[in-house]
């Protein structure tokens, strides 16, 4: 699912209704208010589906959702509960302290970087790796005597890892502390040495693997009873021959005699400490390892504040975690009561100032889709991001949120008795899209209406496309120009340009990260194009793309390729709402898999409704009549009133109409995307429904308004 009308300033849209249009028909849907009441009063229904608790993945790994960490690190104020998580119940393990962290990974297949007894070689290390992108752990081991070993990574098989040893080994900013010293692969094979009722104890029979230069890790585990036990593993074997090699060196002491092949099944937390983080020899942090497979570490607390979870933006959440490994990846839940989801939900997907209406209707909302999602990510029910619904645990929940859940409790949207598919966008632009025109399937409660998303355009800043004395054109801000008494031959206002150093935009939107066309300084006479609102999330500007620009970003995102250069692309069909349904290159349609696809297509546009601005394409009226122009592969040669030809040379042509408007033209083939909203645009738009909750709407007649003859069922 989609939805980007957060906390953030998103990028714009057009509106649903235009402005005198909005006005002329408030009073109507008014007037209707009254009516919309009565046949939105609770019906009978059939069962309502409910969900007591729900899981959502945080990080997992799967053909259509691929999130990964390496780590996770959790801690809570009042500290956490660990255990095995059963199908008999969870079975406790270990309680910290208030603050203390649990890193868990996963008990797999990794690279071994190095291995030093001089702490400063060994961090040294692990800083170079996590300098080259990759996941290190630095931790210790007795080896007669303290050593430092730095993996990296966590690996579904030893092939993988294989890779990426080679790949450090290469490394020379990384030879040049270790030595040259190869990378070599570990792995999950090991063998046990019993069961110890202490740490202690087991610490004690490690010591005597480790003397043996033997890799020996201390164990938690359970047993079977309501106690966790110790046990030690012996060797970290990436195959049955390395797993052998050890066995033989474990011969050469009395305690080998009795090691056995540890249970690859088995659940257990393999019990480390871990120097990445405060990369101080004197602070390490616990680090557990647990199978890749077969175990389910599940964390709980008693704290208010929820468990914090720092691969996760240092996020805290309500509920509980499940800790596992999944398809050979690190797999993080996070399950707690469903209502209490949406409380987050509601205030990541729309602000909390909105509308309470606005508010009630996106809870609706999001609970069906929640619901209808079944149980869609095999661990899980949802993700965390706009795949499924914006979730960001305890901080984006805010009072008004929590009112709109609790005010809405158990209501949902049918359709025929079931519940819908309630997807939700940003903003419409001014029209919703038929599911049909955005994804190739018809759905009877997803049809197009007007929608008043030019709500966001309230508070923003005008910008004036101008031409430069250079000839260049770009966007100026309204504060930064100041009006004059002077217009050009043609009509067209003069402004002065106020201050030194103001930027021209390619797009009517200050970008940080992409460069202006130029800089211009105080005075500067600019010749206005046209005046437009911020780019925003009902109105938006993107491009001017060149050919090969355009090119390479289409390449990868169309079934068929597309033979360069482009010299002209445009809309061929649209649909019921004007959004493009099929696009041409160069003459033949673009074949992507659907029409949702143009957006990442042309570089990942904020909507598909737009129109292409061909800024080479125009119509030239000759001697022999008019005729049209739409790429720069030929010369362009006028020919004034003296009757002199000349070819143009520059590569900014401003062209003049009949009607006195005159429109920037390019020389050589180049493309801008003019368009409205922000997401797919299919069903309730988000800026839409705060626009009707302003104009005194409630949520039940926003909820049908976007969603074509459904009722709110509640339980």
């Amino acid at each position: 699912m989609e939805s980007e009308a957060r906390n953030g300033r998103r990028l714009p849209s057009r509106g649903m209704f235009p402005p005198r249009s909005w006005r002329r028909i408030a009073v109507a849907l008014m007037a209707a208010l009254l009516l919309v009441s009565v046949w939105t009063a609770w019906p009978s229904y059939g069962a309502v589906p409910k969900l007591d608790t729900i899981r959502v993945a945080i990080f997992i790994d799967l053909p259509k959702y691929k999130l990964n960490t390496t780590t996770g690190t959790f801690s809570a104020s009042t500290g956490l509960e660990v255990g095995v998580r059963q199908p008999s119940g969870v079975r406790p393990l270990l309680t910290t302290k208030a603050g203390e962290t649990v890193r868990i990974t996963l008990d797999d297949y990794k690279v071994r970087v190095f291995e030093s007894a001089d702490f400063a070689k060994a961090l040294a290390a692990a800083k170079r790796v996590k300098a080259a992108g990759g996941s290190p752990f630095l931790t210790s081991a007795s080896k007669g005597g303290l050593v430092y070993q730095v993996q990296e990574g966590s690996y579904p098989t030893a092939a993988a890892a294989k890779t990426a040893a080679a790949k450090w080994t290469g490394d020379g900013t990384l030879a040049s502390i270790t030595g040259k010293a190869a990378a070599t692969v570990t792995g999950p094979m090991h063998l046990e040495a019993g069961v110890y009722a202490s740490r202690e104890e087991a610490n004690s029979a490690a010591a005597a693997f480790s003397a043996a230069n033997l890799d020996a890790y201390v164990a938690m585990k359970q047993s079977g009873s309501a106690a966790a036990v110790y046990t030690v593993l012996v060797g970290s074997a990436a195959d049955s021959a390395g797993l052998a090699a050890v066995k033989t060196a474990s011969a050469t002491i009395p305690e080998g005699a009795a090691l056995t092949a540890a249970d690859t099944a088995s659940s257990y937390l393999l019990m480390l400490e871990d120097y990445a983080v405060t990369g101080a020899s004197n602070a390490p942090q616990a680090l557990y390892a647990v199978p890749a497979s077969g175990t389910k570490v599940w964390l709980s607390t008693a704290s208010e504040n929820g468990i914090k979870f720092a691969e996760r933006y240092g996020r805290s959440y309500r509920g509980q975690f499940e800790v596992s490994g999944l398809n050979g990846k690190l797999t993080i839940v996070n399950e707690l009561p469903f209502e209490q989801y949406l409380y987050s939900v509601v205030g990541a997907e729309m602000p909390a100032s909105w509308h309470a209406e606005a508010l009630k209707a996106q809870a609706v909302a999001a609970r069906t889709y929640a619901l209808y999602q079944g149980f869609g990510f095999q661990v899980a029910h949802v993700v965390d991001t706009v795949l499924s619904q914006a979730y960001g645990g305890i901080s984006a929940e805010k009072p008004a949120t929590i009112k709109a859940v609790d005010a809405t409790k158990g209501e949902v949207a049918m359709y025929g008795g079931k519940l819908i598919e309630t997807v939700f966008s940003s903003s419409a632009g001014g029209d919703t899209a038929e599911a049909q025109e955005i994804w190739g399937g018809a759905v009877p409660y997803l049809k197009t209406v007007k929608s008043p998303d030019e709500v966001s355009e309230k508070g923003l800043y005008k910008w004036y496309r101008v031409v430069l004395p250079s000839g260049v054109n770009g966007y100026i801000r309204e504060d930064l120009l100041a009006a004059t008494d002077e217009k050009t031959a043609a009509g067209s206002p003069i402004m002065s340009v106020k201050g030194n150093g103001v930027k021209v935009r390619p797009i009517p939107l200050v970008q940080d990260a992409v460069a202006p066309v130029s800089q211009v300084n105080s005075g500067t006479r600019v010749v206005v194009l046209e005046k437009v609102t911020q780019s925003n999330e009902m109105s938006w500007v993107r491009g001017p793309f060149t050919s090969s620009e355009l090119l390479a970003t289409i390449k990868s995102k169309v079934k068929t390729a597309v033979q360069g250069p482009i010299l002209t692309l445009e809309i061929s069909k649209t649909g019921p709402s004007g959004r493009p349904t099929e696009i041409k290159a160069n003459g033949s349609a673009l074949t992507v898999g659907n029409p949702d696809a143009f957006r990442s297509a042309f570089g990942g546009l904020p909507s598909t409704n737009f129109r292409i601005d061909e800024t080479s394409r125009m119509t030239i009226a000759g001697a022999a009549g008019t005729a049209e122009r739409t790429s720069g592969s030929a010369g362009f040669i006028v020919q004034g009133g003296e009757g002199k030809a000349e070819e143009i040379g520059v590569s900014q042509i401003y062209i003049l109409n009949g009607k006195g408007e005159i429109r920037a033209a390019t020389k050589e083939p180049s493309f801008r995307f003019v368009g409205n909203g922000y997401g797919h645009g299919v069903g309730l738009s988000q800026y839409g429904a705060r626009g009707l909750a302003e104009a005194g709407y409630d949520y039940q007649y926003i909820l049908q308004y976007y969603y074509k003859d459904v009722t709110i069922g509640k339980e």
